[in-house]
């Protein structure tokens, strides 16, 4: 796969024996790295004009491993054949391979997804805060127990919509222990995802958990022409936020 502009090149790899799309920057600016978790339909991000264009902006190198239909979620599924579950994968190989190409390690990789890739990337944030501390999720699929019964893998993943509902991100959001660093975005139109980024907005603030969200702008719902909008806001919020975390504030003297 090759991207757009010059010397900016995707490769196509295999991480412990399961795919993945790297991205190398032409000019490498940033000291941290990102992984990207794809939506439902699988595509490409290499193949999305709006994040290439961020990607090589802030010199930020990306692996976007290839997690089949598994939703990201820390249970087997069959389109994800490999011993660990692809929420446990990222967390572990993946990681370890950013580590190993890119000598970038926790809390230096940010995790950027899009549907069901975004409530992936908030589920690893919301469970291992500190490991990952960084998250931009745009059009979350955070309420996927609303499609238990439509035939989705949600179907094989859950008995129940119940089941369901227990596993979304917004119940694995710690009061005392959540990511410092976190961007949502979802258009108003998007009729199966909005009220559930929505809700998870309402919840941060009334928690007091810091957060930056667009809720407002809109490209007519659930399609790649919002999600490249969104780039350009989601990948410079990461690229600060990485920065942070590699250089924190050093705490007051007590």
């Amino acid at each position: 796969m090759s991207g757009t502009g010059r010397r900016v090149m995707w490769e196509q790899v295999e991480i412990d024996s399961v795919a993945a799309d790297v991205f190398e920057p032409p000019q490498r600016r940033s000291s941290g790295a990102l992984i990207y978790l794809h939506g439902h339909g699988g595509e490409r991000i290499g193949d999305q004009p709006g994040f290439v264009e961020q990607f090589t902006k802030f010199g930020l190198p990306v692996v976007a491993p290839r997690g089949g239909k598994a939703w990201w979620l820390n249970r087997p599924h069959a389109s994800f054949e490999h011993e660990l579950t692809a929420f446990e994968f990222v967390r572990q190989r993946v990681v370890e391979f950013v580590r190993s190409r890119w000598d970038v390690s926790p809390p230096c990789i940010g995790l950027l997804g899009v549907s069901m890739g975004g409530q992936g990337a908030l589920q690893l944030a919301y469970r291992h805060a500190r490991q990952f501390p960084c998250v931009a999720a745009i059009a979350p699929a955070i309420d996927f127990h609303t499609i238990h019964g439509r035939g989705f893998e949600i179907d094989d993943l859950f008995e129940s919509p119940e089941a369901a509902r227990q596993e979304t991100a917004i119940l694995h959001l710690h009061p005392l222990n959540w990511p410092r660093h976190q961007f949502l975005a979802c258009d108003p139109a998007d009729a199966n995802w909005f009220d559930g980024t929505e809700r998870l907005a309402s919840k941060l603030s009334s928690s007091g958990v810091p957060y930056e969200s667009d809720l407002e702008s809109t490209q007519g719902g659930h399609n790649w022409t919002y999600f490249n909008r969104m780039a350009a806001v989601a990948v410079p919020f990461l690229n600060r936020s990485l920065l942070d975390a590699a250089n924190p504030l050093p705490r007051a003297k007590s």
